[in-house]
């Protein structure tokens, strides 16, 4: 499965007295549905997850997946610290429709997780996963960096596609691509080069008639769009589904990273697309930096990256999810309260955040 592009991983809002306010998560799932986003993140560590019953977290789930739209990836966060519990929540989104699994690195019992433990638990996963699964890492959260040798040799599994790296180490970065570079797996995209997930063709056949294979001539690319989609520019097979048309891509083990500040550097040493939350109250600005080093424009994505490094830093890096729902509520989402332990922003910190976020509005 393709998983190249911008996925903001959603917050999940709540009423003043805590509950889940399931209409403001529809509102800002469909915001993001109309935003170039390759797709969405739910129950990620934005989400505030790990403060959600598992209750909640399957209503959360429901609610995200029925409000999403169609063409968009669905990123189910399942990691709970057991792999039995990591199990049954993965088994419920997929029940659900969802596109892809991940599932962060178990961490309460850190002097415990040696390589053999956390390459047994991510194979245990992976074996049973009707998903696809993304290995999850974000140190700065759990406390434990899971080492990119063992990154490297879990990436032999067929059904462990990639990860989410959030330490905002470019040279770890690096390394998993150069050690992961032999891994060549085909997936399903459009004609244009997009993601295509088996919930996107359930859709296209409930819509039309079925598939039929005929062969044409590719549409005209850049360049650059050529150089990043590993097939020939010319032709290709294309399977009509319904009224999409799909083709294969060669991919291989796919690295995202988390840490907005890094982006253009991580991209530029072979990541392929990020789970940023800096993309929950800016997902446009976000989506430019990818897309200028999509066209091969590196200059401009330096700029763009530029653009957004005091704010991604401070707002995400620094004030953390009280930070990033401020800052939705100043960019026209819904950010809302949060959660105890967690505390609102001050009146000074909310007026920083906007002169942070202020050449940035949607």
């Amino acid at each position: 499965m393709l998983l190249q592009g911008i996925f903001p991983p959603i917050t999940t809002p709540f009423y003043p007295e805590g509950n889940v306010y399931h209409k403001k998560l529809e509102h800002n799932v469909e915001h993001y549905s109309k935003t170039p986003v390759a797709g969405i993140v739910v129950l990620g560590s934005t989400g505030e997850a790990i403060l959600l019953s598992d209750l909640e977290r399957r209503d959360v789930l429901q609610t995200a997946r029925e409000a999403a739209s169609p063409n968009k990836v669905l990123i189910a966060g399942t990691g709970v610290e057991s792999a039995d519990g990591t199990l049954q929540l993965t088994e419920y989104a997929a029940k659900l429709g969802y596109d892809v699994a991940m599932v962060r690195t178990p961490h309460y019992y850190k002097q415990q997780m040696k390589p053999a433990n956390i390459l047994a638990f991510y194979r245990f996963v992976a074996d049973r996963s009707p998903l696809p699964v993304i290995i999850y890492n974000f140190p700065q959260a759990t406390g434990y960096d899971i080492p990119a040798e063992v990154v490297i040799e879990l990436a032999d599994h067929p059904n462990l596609i990639g990860i989410k790296e959030s330490s905002g180490d470019v040279e770890k970065v690096r390394h998993m691509v150069e050690g992961t570079c032999h891994i060549k797996r085909s997936a399903t995209v459009t004609e244009t080069f997009d993601a295509v997930t088996p919930r996107m063709l359930k859709v296209a056949e409930e819509n039309g008639r079925g598939g039929e294979l005929v062969t044409i001539a590719a549409p005209a690319r850049s360049s650059a769009e050529a150089r990043h989609s590993g097939s020939n520019p010319s032709s290709a097979a294309v399977s009509v589904i319904g009224g999409l048309k799909t083709r294969q891509k060669e991919v291989g083990f796919q690295v995202l990273v988390g840490a907005a500040q890094k982006l253009e550097p991580s991209l530029q040493v072979g990541a392929v697309g990020a789970i940023l939350a800096f993309a929950d109250p800016a997902p446009t600005a976000c989506y430019e930096i990818y897309a200028a080093w999509k066209e091969g424009d590196s200059e401009l994505a330096r700029l763009k990256q530029q653009r957004i490094v005091k704010a991604a830093q401070r707002v995400v890096g620094e004030l953390g999810i009280t930070g990033v729902k401020y800052a939705m509520d100043f960019n026209g989402y819904f950010g809302g309260p949060v959660r105890l332990p967690l505390l609102p922003v001050t009146a000074e910190l909310k007026q920083e955040i906007e002169q942070l976020m202020a050449d940035m509005r949607n």
